[in-house]
């Protein structure tokens, strides 16, 4: 964390010291480090890698908004994941916790999307204790790694917990149990023996299941219980 020299510095003296301390080895790191302004998220400072990558310079950067950046290079719909996660580190306001999340981010509108890992902890807090600045690092994923491929795994399944959430919550306890057998490819009367209840009402509860979830196929219902945690 960023400390001052000057007894009551004024907020842009701080900020502008902390961006000079971090600057002067930023670029010995292997990833990308971005210091963000927590007053409106804006990008405040980003060293050579990261901006070499963007084809942008540092004023550049500081010239859009935070929206445009984020629309710019960010996909929302992994945003929906993290966000929550920096918000509550902003709330909890803490010297030593560092959040770390998955992220895919393009050069432009017409790049591809590409997989980060990020770690993000507050940086700077202004006179009253206020998080002031954040401190961002991040590593591309190779393409080749099987940390990509997890990450888009998770990516869909919280994408289709989101969208089918109020589905699943019209299923019963019971029903959520007879949705993992069938998941897990158990039969009508493996599921009874299971659960000590008579194959013809294990039937009935398949049909409820399929109609509640608007489910026709095994694929359906497999997603389902992934998202869910059920297998």
């Amino acid at each position: 964390m960023c400390i001052s020299n000057m007894a009551s510095p004024t907020i842009q003296v701080q900020i502008q010291d902390c961006i000079t301390e971090i600057a002067q080895t930023a670029d010995r790191y292997p990833g990308v480090v971005i210091i963000h302004d927590l007053r409106d998220w804006s990008v405040a400072w980003m060293s050579a890698l990261g901006l070499i990558q963007l084809g942008v310079t540092v004023d550049e950067l500081r010239e859009i908004s935070s929206d445009e950046y984020h629309a710019r290079h960010f996909n929302p719909d992994d945003a929906k994941e993290y966000v929550p996660k920096l918000s509550g580190l902003l709330e909890r306001n803490n010297n030593d916790e560092v959040v770390t999340y998955f992220q895919q981010v393009r050069i432009d509108e017409n790049a591809d999307w590409t997989w980060h890992m990020s770690s993000t902890k507050i940086l700077l807090r202004d006179n009253s204790g206020k998080p002031l600045l954040a401190i961002t690092m991040s590593f591309a994923i190779d393409a080749m790694h099987h940390m990509t491929t997890k990450a888009s795994r998770l990516l869909e399944e919280n994408n289709f917990l989101r969208k089918n959430f109020a589905l699943y919550t019209k299923l019963s306890q019971r029903e959520r149990d007879i949705l993992r057998f069938m998941a897990m490819g158990k039969s009508a009367s493996e599921t009874a023996a299971e659960l000590f209840i008579s194959v013809n009402t294990v039937e009935t509860h398949r049909k409820n299941i399929r109609q509640k979830l608007n489910a026709s196929s095994f694929f359906e219902l497999t997603q389902y219980a992934r998202a869910f945690d059920l297998i």
